[in-house]
């Protein structure tokens, strides 16, 4: 039974520990294996469609121009990658939707494809095609524009289209924009930008459309919108429609694609360890504890908690300071001085009262510093003896010190 005891008391800190340490190791698998399913059932769910798609019948796809652009007789492919791209072959639209094209991969095409229309809002794809404009608003709304006078023929074609997309402008102090047709409108002063943008390129040229409320399926048949997508896209017997998106081949590099393969997954573990380290950090501190509201709390306790303070930091002289204030209002009052009597004028009146000097009432009431104990303690005593010798003249029934003396044999 004795030796027992002490086996089973050593054991079961043993037990405890590795209880805690297997819990926590299940909470880390549950968290793994939550995000495994989460990236299996993202990846198996639905494809997402997105602005433009050719092959999206939603509002914001263009399945309903590419089905037209068929019925004209234009060979339409959709590619994804520009080696795909067959820059002999017509027109080449250049879907950057999402700003995710690689600035070389859009100077190549503006060197290799002959007619080129893009939708971007990258200014590093811009300037790649040789497009000096830059971004300068989002537009929305159902506003149009008139296109009738335009330098592009399409646009003129179309007469009117609607605005919505994005415009540009030619930056300040940028190169001569004389080389370059702007139309489509919008906006003024400071925010004037056009939808529509057209330069030359060494190959030929590139129309950069920031009005691609043309392209998609619910507002093609708006105004002339319809007119101005079939001339831009519809010009020749085929069209390539090539579209990147961020991650693809010929996507820009980003932090994400730089960063090694095991980075996503040492992020998420680091993820899971904060959140362990919280609930178990926050478990340490207790539950809550709801206090009713308002507290009555003694004033007494004030001036102990103050007085405690003192003591603890050995401030002498502040203690001694604050019984001499104290001493002061109370002799004040006794003597009938208003309450905004200078301390100079209640140490001339209880040195008159009680007929001390005026030097030693005011050593008494103001003082100077408290080196040690004993200055402290002897303070409060000559404050104690004042304030009765105050309260016995107030009363009549004393002998100033004056008198004691003259009575003397």
């Amino acid at each position: 039974m004795t030796t027992a005891a002490p086996t089973l008391a050593g054991r079961a800190p043993r037990e405890g520990r590795g209880l805690r340490i297997g819990f926590w190791v299940a909470i880390v698998l549950v968290g793994l294996l939550l995000a495994a399913l989460t990236a299996v059932v993202q990846r198996s769910g639905a494809p997402t469609r997105d602005p433009l798609d050719p092959t999206s019948a939603t509002a914001s796809g263009s399945k309903a121009l590419v089905r037209v652009l068929e019925q004209r007789g234009t060979d339409v492919r959709v590619v994804d990658t520009a080696d795909r791209v067959d820059a002999d072959g017509g027109t080449v639209f250049v879907d950057d939707s999402r700003a995710a094209l690689d600035p070389a991969v859009a100077r190549r095409l503006g060197r290799q494809a002959a007619h080129v229309v893009l939708v971007s809002t990258s200014p590093a794809v811009l300037d790649a095609f040789g497009l000096d404009v830059e971004p300068v608003a989002q537009v929305g709304g159902d506003d149009t524009a008139a296109t009738g006078t335009c330098a592009i023929p399409a646009a003129a074609d179309a007469g009117r289209v609607t605005t919505t997309g994005f415009a540009y402008r030619v930056p300040e102090g940028g190169p001569d924009p004389s080389g370059t047709d702007l139309c489509a409108p919008t906006g003024s002063g400071d925010d004037r930008g056009y939808g529509l943008v057209r330069t030359d390129t060494p190959a030929g040229d590139v129309t950069l459309v920031g009005t691609t409320s043309v392209f998609r399926n619910d507002t093609i048949t708006s105004a002339g919108n319809a007119a101005l997508a079939l001339g831009l896209l519809g010009d020749g017997d085929a069209l390539t429609w090539y579209t990147t998106t961020p991650g693809a081949p010929d996507a820009a590099p980003t932090l994400g694609t730089l960063a090694p393969p095991w980075v996503p997954s040492a992020l998420a573990l680091l993820g899971l360890v904060a959140v362990a380290a919280g609930i178990w950090r926050g478990r340490r501190l207790g539950p809550l504890v709801v206090e009713r509201m308002p507290v009555v709390v003694r004033a007494a306790e004030t001036t102990e908690g103050r007085a405690r303070l003192s003591a603890r930091t050995r401030d002498r002289t502040h203690a001694l300071d604050t019984l001499r204030i104290a001493a002061v209002r109370r002799t004040a009052r006794r003597l009938g001085l208003p309450r905004s009597a200078h301390v100079d004028e209640v140490v001339r009146a209880a040195a008159h009262a009680t007929g001390r000097p005026d030097t030693d009432v005011g050593a008494v009431l103001v003082g100077g510093p408290t080196p040690d104990d004993r200055a402290l303690v002897a303070g409060a005593a000559a404050l104690d003896e004042l304030e009765r010798a105050v309260h016995a003249a107030t009363s009549g029934d004393h002998q100033t010190d004056h008198d004691r003396r003259g009575a003397r044999p």
